[in-house]
């Protein structure tokens, strides 16, 4: 409202030119903004255990969980 223009002469015509500038001001901001980041690190690949890794049953732990549980007052 700068421009010395009374607020009845704002048209749908400039209310759209206006504001598709600001959101293509906005998206072209965005996207230079994303592309000058610093790119990302790859993360290096995990440690080798320092135990050996064994399997495990199922319904084995299970059972023993539920029994641990019920001892236990639960």
């Amino acid at each position: 409202m700068g421009s010395g223009k009374k607020l009845a002469e704002y048209s749908r015509r400039l209310f759209l030119k206006t504001s598709t500038a600001l959101l293509a001001g906005g998206v072209l901001g965005s996207v230079t903004a994303n592309a000058s980041e610093a790119p990302k690190q790859t993360i290096p690949a995990a440690q080798p255990l320092p135990w050996k890794w064994t399997s495990i049953d199922p319904m084995e732990a299970g059972t023993r969980a539920y029994h641990i549980y019920l001892e236990a007052g639960g």
